[in-house]
């Protein structure tokens, strides 16, 4: 009886740190908004005004985003003020106007979204905590739930994925998204942290002999048809993750790059990687991308992921592979198969450089993929999206297509470089903010409006009701 009564005791202390703010937005006090540079989007409403929105052409060559929601060509172009003419001047936070100044009160533009069949959805798990720096990495006009694209482009096509970006390759370029930084559910996109992982540091030659653990897999999901026993290349179990999204394929990989650790090992190596990227809204549990409580991830943190993976010429050939063999295993009694890609992107659309596919309950449709047009590579990636009435490759299609018909100077943001984060003292990750409670809460008490020392006392209740928490749930996990 002791967790739920300090639990419930946390509950009380905290109800009562929050009332102070609620009841401040009540009385129309005001509400903390992320800063956007003038010249994209979103923009502020204007005061009284209606709230921009996208116009929902679906293509290249659609009508240019206005403020107004006007959809026929020639309307107006969508410029950093809200205002529908060239040169409008960009309201500054006081309410004046100048050149480059952010907007005020900067309102979230809704992506363009297509229709899609009602499905049941598993209920999402509920994501850890976002710091502001990790909302802001790549740019400050990343930080929105919303679109965010150039000023004056046509709109971006309208899909069902709840979140999604394009960017360019080489420079690092984002060129668009809508919710960058939303936490969404990774499903087997995530085998390409572990392949960005793991390709660097085995040898393609290495024999694996698979083991019994290596095929505890959830029954019914995506397998290679990997045997206990059987003694495959690293490269055949590497094309068997890629082509055939095999989990037993990943549990494989993440155990010999764990090493004496094993499997858990290998995950950590893949957190730790992630980190490095500047991933910090990613943390795998999994390393097939299984659905596990605390696994997150984010269209941003994809791109690179992906970008890292396209920068190793090995992953450029297997990403292009469109069939492999498995070879027979005699002494198992086990034939040999032939297996194929799954990405329908390498097949239908001209300059392909490959991708993943993923789905799962949890985190419905998610892809990654990249293309190269005139001397151009870009990427795109999405998250929870439905296969009506677009696949996930063919919605990554059409942002592709809008993403190439962008001018070359087009830019809301940039794909940070490897290590670059950890430089400049942002937080670890998702991960490392969900074991600083302490931190995490301390950061947010002055928002609380409480007078003297009970946002500590608040903390401290909070970090002792987490610990006791902890411990139930773990007594829960041993009885399961």
């Amino acid at each position: 009886m002791r967790v739920p009564l300090l639990a419930a005791t946390a509950a009380v202390v905290l109800a009562a740190g929050t009332a102070v703010p609620a009841a401040a937005a009540s009385r129309g006090g005001p509400t903390p908004t992320a800063a956007v540079p003038a010249g994209v989007l979103p923009v502020a409403a204007a005061p009284g005004g209606p709230a921009p929105t996208a116009s929902g052409a679906t293509g290249p060559g659609g009508p240019a985003l206005t403020a107004s929601g006007a959809t026929g060509p020639g309307g107006p172009a969508l410029t950093a003020s809200g205002a529908t003419g060239p040169g409008g001047p960009a309201p500054t936070a006081s309410g004046a106007t100048g050149p480059g100044a952010p907007a005020a009160g900067a309102a979230t533009v809704p992506c363009p979204k297509a229709k899609a069949p009602q499905v049941r959805r598993s209920p999402r798990p509920t994501p850890p905590p976002s710091a502001p720096e990790q909302q802001a990495v790549g740019g400050a006009a990343l930080a929105t739930p919303g679109l965010v694209v150039p000023a004056g482009v046509p709109a971006p096509p309208a899909v069902t994925a709840t979140s999604w970006l394009v960017a360019d390759l080489d420079t690092g370029t984002v060129l668009g998204g809508c919710g960058p930084h939303e936490y969404a559910t990774p499903a087997s996109v995530q085998k390409l942290l572990l392949t960005a992982t793991a390709l660097p540091k085995l040898d393609p030659k290495q024999v694996v002999t698979v083991t019994r653990d290596d095929l505890k897999i959830a029954p019914g999901s995506s397998a290679v048809g990997l045997v206990e026993g059987g003694r495959y290349t690293v490269e055949t179990v590497f094309l068997g993750l890629l082509l055939q999204s095999g989990n037993e394929a990943a549990n494989a990989l993440a155990r010999l790059v764990g090493g004496p650790g094993g499997a858990a090992d290998g995950v950590r190596a893949m957190n730790e990687q992630a980190r490095h990227l500047g991933a910090l809204q990613t943390h795998a549990v999994t390393p097939s991308g299984l659905d596990a409580p605390g696994q997150f991830t984010s269209a941003y943190d994809l791109a690179l992921i992906a970008r890292a993976c396209f920068a190793n010429p090995t992953f450029r050939r297997y990403a292009l592979t469109e069939r492999a063999q498995i070879p027979a295993q005699p002494a198992l009694r086990q034939k040999g198969f032939q297996i194929q890609n799954e990405n329908q992107l390498i097949y239908r659309y001209p300059g392909a450089l490959g991708g993943k596919t993923g789905f799962t309950d949890y985190a419905r449709h998610t892809y990654v993929g990249a293309a190269q047009r005139d001397g151009r590579r870009l990427v795109v990636t999405l998250l929870g999206a439905e296969p009506r009435p677009m696949r996930g490759w063919e919605q990554g299609a059409a942002l592709l297509d809008w993403g190439f018909s962008l001018p070359r100077d087009a830019s809301v943001g940039r794909l940070v470089e490897p290590g670059e984060t950890a430089a400049d003292g942002a937080p670890a990750s998702a991960s490392a903010a969900a074991r600083e409670p302490r931190a995490v809460a301390a950061h947010r008490a002055p928002a609380t409006g409480l007078p003297g020392a009970w946002p500590l006392v608040a903390v401290g209740v909070a970090a002792v009701a987490a610990v006791a928490l902890v411990a139930l749930l773990r007594r829960r996990q041993r009885r399961a």
